[in-house]
């Protein structure tokens, strides 16, 4: 994995952009890790990415992961019937 610092990426960022096509670009400042640059291919990266970084989605999925640890999840076939009712009505 490449690592440059901010004043690189800053004066070169479309290099540095299209560099990321080869993969994850790492941004330091005073040598310390602050942000990454990565290549995103179509609009379902960019959800998954959102997704995996967005506090609301995480707690939703921390609460379904101890509701079914608790044996209190929904089956699997009653959640999807529920959503083909929903969608038929």
């Amino acid at each position: 994995m490449r690592s440059a610092s901010i004043t690189a990426v800053k004066a070169k960022f479309s290099g540095y952009i299209k560099e990321s096509q080869q993969g994850p670009i790492v941004v330091t400042k005073n040598g310390k890790p602050v942000a990454m640059l990565l290549s995103v291919t179509d609009e379902e990266e960019i959800e998954r990415l959102i997704l995996a970084y967005s506090p609301k989605f995480q707690g939703m999925l921390q609460i379904a992961e101890q509701q079914t640890r608790e044996g209190k999840a929904q089956k699997h076939e009653e959640f999807w019937a529920e959503v083909i009712a929903g969608a038929k009505s």
